[in-house]
């Protein structure tokens, strides 16, 4: 898929005086209070994906859709309230002079249709722009206009043409206003998903009731539309799913991020140990034995890619935690930790989501992969709200180091009490915030309050690290 400010350009070409008068006549039926509701109904079916889910507040329709849109309502529609259609309304009209240089224009209006349309040989001014459809190889020729500057034989424009049905063995045509250039990969592919909806609609039906291609692109062009709009959409999303994020010294920012309980701090040191992929930090400051549980040493694990930390695991008495630059990269990291342990590991919770943006579509339109800084607030925002859903049932859920009791239980037991504190001052010193901001983004005074403890002061905490 090529970057979105290459997946199309629109374009508009003028139209010749009578064409333009006759098709504003048109509209202007289209626009009467009779007609409202059947305006809309077409209009709608058109540019049906982008009505949907406030998709369209997003990427809106592109100029020369709407346009496209437009010229299906007025050539194409049946109304279905029982009208004619607005071209018959048009024709049959006696109550005011239509003169016959536009009247000559109505029969081909009806029988023109949307279609793709590659661009056969190389554009040059003065000479007539060859162009063949993709549906049934049935070649027209246009006027020369300036954007055509820019075709090269293989290009595919989504529009309309009028062909000129004096002579229809001349292929010659004119334009209709307006239309889309795709590059060759993205116009074959675009004729096919639409061929591959025909398929389907037959099959449904059991017969071939959509018949050549010029009268199925009649009654369903709108569905070329419809796939058009979908690769827009689905390009966005690629862009989108490119955006970097970054720390404010330009590092790789780590969002993507899992939470596990496990039981058994040996096996899993020496697990990650010997995992190629991950190289070991030096000892984490401050992560030296509780004096009351002599819980071991915390240690840290990195994963570099062109000289940057991309993700990093640190492993404490009873946690894993893994952050990653991106959701793939931290689904690729769970299923080997998953292959390796199994279920020596319980899934606390995870956060897929960057810190929240809005971008426009020229952003995402940029040439190269959009590059979002995230602040240290937007970093203690996320990271609050992860470690607020992770930690939302921990107290009463059992716990491998507490024999299986929950701590709320445990702390109960003037025996195990002190080990459920340890617990909790470990979740704090290592709590992912301080390796990033140098504070705990989540208040650990919240579990100590659900499970009877005293609340701790942050700079107790802070002793314990040094």
């Amino acid at each position: 898929m090529p970057p979105l400010n290459e997946q199309a350009v629109g374009f508009s070409v003028p139209r010749p005086r009578a064409l333009e008068t006759v098709l504003a006549r048109i509209e202007a039926l289209s626009q009467k209070p009779e007609f409202a509701m059947q305006r809309q109904l077409g209009l709608t079916r058109a540019l049906k994906p982008y009505l949907q889910d406030d998709i369209g507040r997003v990427l809106p329709a592109l100029p020369q859709e709407t346009g496209l849109a437009t010229l299906s309502l007025l050539c194409d529609f049946y109304p279905e309230d029982g009208q004619l259609t607005l071209i018959e309304q048009l024709r049959d009209v006696i109550t005011e002079h239509i003169p016959e240089e536009e009247r000559a224009w109505l029969d081909p209006l009806k029988h023109s249709y949307i279609d793709l349309l590659e661009v056969v040989t190389t554009p040059r001014p003065q000479e007539s722009l060859v162009l063949r459809s993709l549906g049934d190889g049935t070649t027209v020729q246009l006027p020369y206009d300036d954007f055509a500057a820019e075709l090269l034989p293989g290009h595919v424009l989504l529009t309309r043409v009028i062909r000129d049905l004096n002579v229809p063995t001349s292929g010659r045509a004119v334009w209709a206003g307006c239309g889309i250039v795709l590059t060759a990969s993205d116009g074959k592919s675009l004729y096919a998903k639409t061929r591959e909806w025909e398929r389907r609609m037959e099959m449904s039906s059991g017969e071939l009731v959509l018949g050549e291609w010029q009268e199925f692109t009649k009654r369903f062009g709108h569905i070329l539309l419809w796939n058009f709009a979908e690769m827009r959409m689905a390009a966005v999303v690629d862009a989108v799913v490119h955006i970097r994020y970054s720390t404010s010294e330009g590092q790789p920012y780590l969002y993507a991020i899992a939470l596990y309980d496990h039981h058994d701090h040996q096996l899993f040191a020496k697990g990650l140990s010997e995992m190629s992929e991950f190289e070991e930090q030096q000892a984490l400051p401050g992560s030296g034995s509780s004096s009351a549980a002599h819980l071991p040493l915390a240690r840290t694990w990195n994963q570099r890619q062109e000289g940057t930390h991309v993700a990093r695991l640190t492993l404490t008495s009873s946690q894993l935690i893994v952050e990653c630059d991106t959701p793939e990269r931290l689904d690729g990291i769970k299923h080997r930790l998953a292959g390796a342990f199994g279920f020596s590991l319980h899934f606390r919770g995870e956060s897929l989501t960057p810190p929240g943006r809005h971008f426009s579509v020229e952003e995402l339109e940029a040439d190269q992969p959009l590059t979002v800084s995230v602040t240290q607030e937007e970093d203690q925002t996320l990271l609050k709200q992860f470690l607020e859903n992770a930690y939302l049932e921990w107290s009463d859920q059992p716990h491998q180091l507490l024999s299986g009791r929950t701590p709320r239980h445990a702390a109960a037991d003037p025996v195990a009490r002190g080990k459920v504190g340890a617990l909790i001052d470990e979740m704090e010193r290592h709590d992912p915030g301080r390796l990033r901001m140098g504070k705990a983004a989540f208040d650990y005074n919240v579990l100590r309050a659900h499970v009877g403890l005293d609340e701790v002061s942050a700079s107790r905490i802070q002793r314990q690290q040094r």
